[in-house]
């Protein structure tokens, strides 16, 4: 292979590689064996006569010349998902396969049914479901539409604000027989369900970390789902999104909204994909069956 002969997977090999920082990550992304991956890098670099990576204990670093050739890469896959996303805008029928991401607990709390009901309206469109409690990257076409809880969407996403998602502290009914709301201070003594480290950084964590004692947080989840299950088995009491907590029979609210905790619930796509005809009929759909939703939603 000459410096003329390189193609858009010499490129993408070595942006993979800065990605993973290694050759094993690398491989599984691109869908090659070890081997394969380090035979491919070695004739890329013998034939542009310099080295792309310097070779660490903690992994492979792009030297300058894999840093413009990384940064040609990216230029290039942005340019062929730009591409994509247009093509994809154009089309005319509510038709093919749409990829939608979004949060376990919103997937199985709310947009089950929601997703049942739109299938049976759009049976010519397809649903892949990404869940992720990390944002993806839409302009890469990670995903197609996001429904997200959150109060800063990426400005690069167009979309709508459909509701608050408010949060409440709750119980097993069965410890708490009186509906009469108790006084918070009070329970800081029982046991209780939190989120855990990985979700440290919201307030409700924040709040569970600076008024329980450590000793007294029998369990913590790295997701929402499953918060309202282990509070109904009687681990803990704790906060959760009252969309969850209201309609379960096993729970009893023991506190008023916490709008401190709350979020807002959004509908995003990229600007380029929201005139593709599925992408559009699925944000109309969906933005009206949680419209109509609105109330459980904000407790």
């Amino acid at each position: 292979m000459t410096t003329s002969q390189l193609a858009w997977d010499d490129f993408r090999l070595v942006k993979t590689i800065a990605e993973a920082r290694g050759l094993t990550g690398a491989a599984a992304a691109l869908g090659v064996n070890h081997s394969t991956a380090f035979r491919r890098l070695g004739q890329l670099e013998s034939a542009l006569g310099v080295k792309l990576f310097d070779r660490h204990r903690t992994g492979y670093v792009l030297t300058t010349a894999g840093e413009e050739m990384c940064a040609i890469a990216e230029r290039m896959d942005e340019d062929i998902n730009g591409f994509a996303r247009k093509i994809a805008g154009q089309d005319i029928a509510p038709a093919g396969e749409l990829r939608v991401t979004t949060s376990d607990s919103l997937l199985v709390h709310l947009l089950i049914p929601i997703f049942a009901d739109f299938r049976e309206r759009y049976p010519e469109i397809r649903l892949d479901l990404v869940l992720s409690n990390q944002a993806l990257n839409l302009s890469k076409r990670d995903a197609d539409v996001a429904i997200r809880a959150t109060d800063s969407p990426p400005e690069t996403l167009v979309g709508r604000r459909l509701a608050t998602i408010n949060w409440a502290f709750y119980g097993r009914r069965s410890d708490f027989p009186d509906p009469h709301v108790p006084d918070l201070v009070t329970l800081y003594d029982r046991d209780w369900v939190s989120l855990g480290d990985n979700l440290s950084g919201l307030k409700v964590a924040k709040f569970v970390r600076d008024h329980v004692a450590p000793e007294k947080v029998a369990a913590k989840l790295s997701t929402v789902l499953g918060l309202a299950e282990a509070i109904e088995a009687g681990i803990g009491i704790g906060a959760i999104p009252c969309v969850i907590g209201d309609p379960h029979p096993g729970l009893r609210r023991l506190s008023d909204i916490r709008p401190e905790f709350s979020a807002s619930l959004w509908l995003l796509t990229h600007p380029d994909l929201r005139r593709s005809a599925r992408v559009r009929v699925f944000l109309d759909f969906v933005a009206g069956e949680i419209g109509s939703r609105r109330a459980l939603i904000e407790g």
